[in-house]
Formats: structure tokens, sequence, C-alpha cells
């Protein structure tokens, strides 16, 4: 790691150590499954901490941002691993068009869960999709068997509104509709149900037109369809 890289790894542990509550920590971590330790701090303290923690820093560039963010995915503690993603969050526009490649597919792939990989999604995949052209890692993701990066693949235009490719998203649904695995089934039906607010008749086409089941999905793109009126 450079400079940069090593100083806000070692502001952003220091300023979560500082607000750490040791007693919340075995709680959180079996609700996220064991997948890492815990120090005890929650979403607000974390970002409030963290956003003073990084004042007076100057801007990185983007292979200081890549860098800074695997050191924080290292590290042991989950929160921690939510620094990485509230990083490139903060940072986001110093990301260029490798970035996706070069670091966010790693940081996906690191001690992966839920949190973690949507986390991604929003401070890295999506705004970064829509800024550059990553039709060909988002192809590569899909294709590559790992649920968390199929799970990225599938929500890469998560909040794009009116500018979301409908054919696009429900053509990465549809090359996973078979997928019975939870987290793959979930980001399928949170897909549907965003995009019953663009389009719900190209939804229930697509439901038409797949008509062996995948419960978990459909149950979340009928909430939406129900949300748009049927």
């Amino acid at each position: 790691m450079g400079t940069w890289a090593e100083d806000v790894v070692e502001r952003s542990d220091a300023a979560l150590r500082r607000v750490a509550d040791p007693s919340r920590a075995p709680q959180m971590q079996a609700y996220m499954k064991d997948v890492a330790p815990f120090l005890g701090v929650a979403a607000g303290p974390r970002r409030i901490a963290l956003r003073h923690a990084w004042e007076g820093l100057a801007d990185p560039t983007s292979d200081e941002l890549g860098d800074a963010s695997l050191g924080l995915m290292a590290l042991p503690e989950r929160e921690l691993h939510h620094a990485a993603c509230d990083l490139i969050d903060h940072y986001r526009r110093r990301a260029d068009d490798q970035f996706c490649d070069r670091y966010v597919e790693e940081l996906l792939t690191t001690k992966p869960w839920w949190d973690t990989v949507d986390g991604l999604v929003h401070a890295a995949v999506s705004p970064l999709c829509r800024r550059y052209p990553l039709d060909p890692l988002v192809d590569r993701w899909s294709g590559s068997g790992d649920r968390w990066l199929i799970r990225a693949a599938i929500g890469h235009q998560r909040g794009w509104k009116q500018d979301t490719d409908v054919a696009r998203v429900l053509a990465l649904c549809g090359e996973h509709w078979s997928d019975r695995e939870f987290f793959v089934a979930k980001a399928i039906g949170w897909a549907l149900r965003d995009l019953c607010r663009i389009d719900p008749e190209a939804v229930r086409a697509f439901l038409a037109d797949h008509p062996i089941r995948n419960a978990v999905a459909e149950r979340e793109a009928w909430r939406g369809l129900q949300r748009a009126g049927g």
C-alpha cells in the first residue's frame, strides 16, 4: 500500500476502535452468521467517526483508493470492511474505468456476505457501471459461477431509475432464473421489483415467459407489481 492508503487504514481503524461498544459485538456477529468478528459499532456512528477521521485528506488517485479499500477489507473486524464501502462511496469520483476490474472484484469476493456485497454494489458497481462502459466485466461476473459476483452483476443498475436498460437487466435475470441459491434469487427478485416502477408490463411478460418457479424471486416481483397497480 502507498502512503495515502496506509494513512486511511490507520485513521479508520483508530476511529472505529474509539467508538466501539464490545458489548454489542456478539449480537452483531451472530446476525451476520459469524462471517467476521465485530467491534460493536452501528452504521450511524461508524459513518460519523469515519467522516471525521478522513477530514483533511488529499484526494486519492484511483489506485490509492483501491489500495486503501483492500487494506481495510484485509483487517479482521466487519466494521472495517464496511468502512471500505464507505471510503469508495466518499471518494467515488476518483475511481477510474479500471477500478471495478482491478479492485472491486476482489473486494466482492473477500470475506463476502450480503452486507459488503450490497454495500459495494451501492458504492461502486452501480455508479461506476453507469459512468463507464463495463458490460464485458458484468458479463464475466454473471458467468463466473460465484454467487456474489452474480449478485453484483444482476444488481449493477440498481438505482438508475428511468435510465435503467430494462432489456439488459431482464436478460441477466433470465440467465439465472433456474438458480435456486437464495442470494442470487433474492437479487433477481429485487431487480424485477425495481423494474416494476419503470416497466411493469415488461416484468409481467418476463414472469409469463418463465413458468418454471423461482419462489424467492417471484415473491419480490409480485410485490413490485402490486405496488405498481397490479
